[in-house]
């Protein structure tokens, strides 16, 4: 089976940064996509960017130009980089994947999620 396992998250004052990563182990065959979630409480879980098998990334208009991901795929990983952090960015965020995990059956994993607070 397939597992991912988040890191980075934790307290940061407003404009601050945080780097969170994500890491998938288990039986892969190739990853077609990496991405972030994140859930603020009382919210619906919201998209926050994607990065394909080709490098090509997208990202939700609330975060474009101040987080960045990036995905190492010889380490099964994903990066959020997170700049100019604010206040309403406090959420917990997790890292989705659509992993290949046969070579006919591919589907999306999710990580336990990581609590990023920003506030002063």
């Amino acid at each position: 089976q397939v597992q991912l396992v988040e890191s980075g998250g934790g307290l940061v004052t407003p404009g601050g940064s945080l780097r969170l990563s994500c890491t998938a182990s288990g039986s892969i065959f190739s990853i077609n996509t990496m991405g972030w979630y994140r859930r603020a409480p009382g919210n619906e879980r919201e998209w926050v960017g994607d990065i394909m098998s080709s490098g090509i990334a997208k990202y939700a208009e609330s975060v474009k130009g101040r987080f960045t991901i990036s995905g190492d795929n010889a380490k099964n990983t994903v990066y959020l980089q997170m700049n100019s952090l604010k206040p309403e960015d406090t959420a917990v965020y997790y890292c989705n994947m659509n992993i290949r995990y046969t070579s006919l059956t591919a589907r999306n994993f999710w990580g336990q999620g990581t609590q990023v607070t920003v506030s002063s």
